[in-house]
């Protein structure tokens, strides 16, 4: 296995060469190999000349020098996307931490317990240079709100040491350029219920007379990261996954009342295909006898798994819906198949509703969440991958076709329509902004009162098939 070392570089010309010596020699894991990636943030006091020195000596340590002084997040971020390892860790390239602590902080991930740890300055490490009292208050107050923004129980957000699994950090964009990085992954890491470990380290802080650069304006413009990733739920990579779910995961309440709708129609055994991070099957398990949660998104099927390990109820399958090979490993019998976002993005529909058929018990139901009318296909659509929407009729000839008596259609979200509609048609919008889907979300208690008052289509249909 492999560990990306991502080492942010910005005027370190006296404490570099040190720093970067003890992250070659730091001991790792057996079985466990480095790769470091140096990102020179254009230092002017002459660390470049030093870096370019260095790996000359050490061709295997990748340099990237950047034209322009950005900051530590806008580094991690370049760093990142060169890194190939199955972790990545975050050091500094000054000599406030310790990189023989290395084992400790990848022992979670390694064992399979964590996707991320954290290294923390305030838990018992074996020592800790004393340094000034107020610039240890803003870290435990910004620490103290980030937890009860966030649900996290952290003793130290700030730290450097941060290691992920690198498939998960690369899912998440990292918007913030300076020391933002780290309440942002914080804030992150805790919407998409990431098991988070932390470990105690050591540290050796600097003065700002010896080098040190982060100050209270830092730890202000921190508070405002937080409160800004609390609002908005930016948490998947614009260019990983399916778009679709991206932006459901910003509204819980739509998707509880779409959840509301659902709920009658299921049995004691399902299968859920395209079952993203989970979030339809947290709330229609229940006390159901077998749920089998089914996802083939590497991510996703990650979080799945996470989220229902001690949920002997649910079982996760790696399952492609496309590939007809994938279906062997469901059992036969179950009596509730759904299938919820997910016909609009298929080549063939009916290809798919037929082999959960066949799987099926005599007398089951298939129940698709769709989003409803034709005329409404737009450049919105596009880009969340749709290739149709659906009409009554559309999906009473699809049911029909593949051995299912249509049981109900109910459309829903008609507010929602008009607005689509002058997005999607009218004026060729790629997407909907965070901030509409929050207030939407934040609203829709209201237009579920109202929602069979509104002259309009809904801008959803929830069909209803029984096996004949």
């Amino acid at each position: 296995m492999l560990l990306s070392i991502l080492v942010p570089v910005y005027n370190e010309r006296t404490v570099v060469l040190a720093s970067l010596a003890k992250v070659l020699e730091a001991p790792l894991p057996e079985g466990l190999q480095r790769e470091i990636i140096l990102v020179d943030d254009c230092s002017t006091d002459g660390t470049g000349e030093i870096l370019d020195k260095f790996v000359a000596e050490h061709p295997d340590i990748r340099l990237y020098r950047k034209p322009k002084n950005e900051g530590k997040g806008a580094a991690i971020r370049t760093a990142l996307g060169m890194a190939t390892g199955d972790f990545v860790l975050v050091q500094d390239a000054d000599l406030e931490y310790d990189p023989s602590e290395y084992p400790a902080l990848v022992k979670p991930l390694l064992e399979g317990r964590a996707d991320a740890v954290f290294g923390s300055r305030y838990m018992a490490g074996e020592q800790r240079r004393v340094l000034r009292f107020w610039h240890s208050m803003i870290n435990h107050t910004i620490t103290l709100i980030c937890n009860m923004f966030s649900d996290l129980h952290c003793t130290d957000i700030e730290t450097c040491y941060k290691v992920f699994r690198t498939d998960l950090l690369k899912s998440i964009p990292i918007r913030s350029d300076r020391f933002g990085f780290e309440p942002e992954i914080t804030m992150k890491t805790s919407k998409r219920k990431l098991r988070v470990y932390e470990v105690p380290i050591s540290y050796h802080g600097r003065t700002f007379e010896e080098g040190k650069k982060i100050g209270w304006k830092d730890g202000v413009k921190a508070l405002g990261v937080i409160l800004y990733f609390w609002l908005v739920d930016d948490l998947y990579a614009e260019n990983y996954g399916r778009q679709h779910l991206n932006t459901l995961t910003g509204t819980p309440q739509y998707i509880a009342w779409a959840t509301a709708l659902l709920r009658p129609h299921l049995g004691d055994r399902i299968v859920e295909l395209d079952a993203g991070i989970g979030d339809f099957t947290g709330r229609l398990m229940g006390r159901k006898l077998s749920y089998y949660a089914c996802e083939s998104e590497a991510v996703y099927l990650h979080a799945l798994r996470n989220r229902f390990l001690k949920t002997p109820s649910v079982q996760v399958f790696d399952l492609r819906i496309e590939e007809p090979a994938a279906y062997g490993q469901l059992p036969a019998g179950f009596d509730t198949a759904l299938v919820l976002n997910s016909l609009e993005r298929v080549a063939d529909p009916a290809a798919v509703l037929r082999r959960l058929v066949d799987k099926m018990a005599p007398g089951g139901r298939l129940v698709a969440l769709v989003p409803h009318g034709p005329g409404l296909y737009g450049s919105l659509d596009k880009e969340l991958g749709h290739l149709r929407r659906f009409s009554r009729a559309d999906i009473t000839k699809l049911f029909e076709e593949v051995g299912l008596e249509v049981v109900s259609l109910e459309t829903y979200n008609r507010v929602a329509t008009l607005p689509w509609w002058i997005n999607s048609r009218l004026l060729g919008s790629r997407r909907i902004s965070r901030i509409t889907l929050k207030l939407f979300d934040k609203t829709v208690w209201v237009w579920r009162l109202l929602d069979r008052l509104i002259p309009l289509p809904g801008l959803s249909l929830i069909a209803v098939g029984k096996k004949r």
